[in-house]
């Protein structure tokens, strides 16, 4: 018997950018002039997923500018990770090193313009745009936080589960969890509620342990959602990096017990980030015109991050055949790596 997705809980409203229209077009835009999305069956694939539509049930009051900003970061990340879930590239680390090393040098200053090279990865060029448009005007805290996700992210994709798919290795679910956090980007999307916002959080606040709590729970909320809507189309990659998977791996579920239990863990997530909001505007009333929106912004990620998934293509059961031939829809030129490989990656699969 076919297994069905279970309700996910989650008491926050549904909320939507007006901007979303505006920001559809600007991503069109974009993503032609930094050549991340080139190819027809691509671009296809691209604008199915509508992650205007994601950034603004995300971010459902930002402004137009800071909507399109925080948008093509989503995009960044996006299409970035394909090239490493989807393709043959996420099975051989030392093949992806020496792009992700460009793109930490972009980070820490010291890339030369990648706009002066013939060919240059992508990814690199399109990094360099959002680097320059982001971090402006930032206190150094945030700057440093930010970079410090950011490279967490790319390291821990391209080595710990590459590694993993390489060497056969199937981590535990707390390894995993913790990885998560990193592997998802959630951190450095969670960053951006500041940008979005126009906030700028004390080190204090990030060092509390009630944030700390809150921030943890809402990205764990965030991550489980997702590999609960995404695990029909990993399962056809071959994937294991995902909570589903690695729940009925170890405890010997079924697949409806296993997608039951991270609902479960999902709604346990959800009342401790409540229990830690409510903590923290309790004892800190007159930081609420900062933790307010910050709150806001991760009760906004939880709701929009499921709402989304709810009716993207992305992880529609009837989508979910393309993922048998990521060849087809992945862009070579993103990570600068060879066309033969992505081809490669079609006839092999990952699984």
């Amino acid at each position: 018997m076919e297994s069905e997705l279970p309700d996910i809980y989650c008491p926050f409203p549904q909320r939507t950018n007006p901007h979303v229209g505006h920001t559809r077009r600007h991503l069109a835009e974009w993503t032609r002039r930094t050549g991340l999305v080139h190819r027809e069956a691509a671009r296809q694939r691209f604008e199915q997923a509508d992650f205007a539509a994601f950034v603004g049930m995300v971010h459902p009051t930002a402004d137009p500018a800071r909507l399109d900003l925080v948008a093509d970061w989503f995009v960044w990340l996006f299409l970035v990770d394909d090239q490493l879930d989807d393709g043959h590239l996420g099975r051989d680390p030392e093949r992806v090193r020496n792009v992700v090393d460009r793109m930490r040098a972009v980070v820490d200053g010291s890339a030369p313009d990648p706009e002066r090279e013939e060919d240059p990865p992508r990814a690199v060029v399109a990094l360099a745009d959002l680097w320059e448009r982001t971090v402006p005007g930032v206190a150094p805290h945030w700057r440093t936080r930010f970079a410090f996700h950011l490279v967490a992210y790319l390291t821990t994709a391209t080595t710990w589960e590459a590694g993993n798919r390489a060497d056969d290795v199937v981590p535990s679910e707390e390894t995993y969890i913790a990885k998560r956090r990193h592997t998802g980007a959630i951190q450095v999307c969670m960053d951006l509620i500041e940008i979005v916002a126009g906030i700028e959080a004390p080190e204090s606040i990030h060092n509390d342990p009630r944030f700390i709590t809150a921030l943890e729970a809402s990205c764990n909320v965030v991550c489980w959602a997702n590999d609960v809507y995404s695990y029909e189309k990993e399962q056809v990659l071959g994937e294991i990096h995902n909570l589903v998977h690695l729940v009925r791996h170890h405890r010997g579920l079924g697949e409806q017990e296993a997608l039951d239990l991270v609902a479960e863990r999902i709604a346990t997530e959800t009342e401790r980030f409540l229990t830690a909001e409510d903590e923290l505007l309790d004892l800190y009333p007159q930081l609420s015109p900062l933790l307010v929106p910050y709150l806001d912004g991760m009760r906004s990620w939880m709701r929009g991050n499921l709402d989304w998934s709810r009716q993207t293509p992305r992880y529609d059961s009837a989508s979910v055949g393309q993922y048998q031939e990521p060849g087809r829809y992945l862009e070579e030129a993103v990570l600068g790596i060879a066309a033969d490989h992505a081809v490669q990656a079609a006839g092999n699969g990952r699984g």
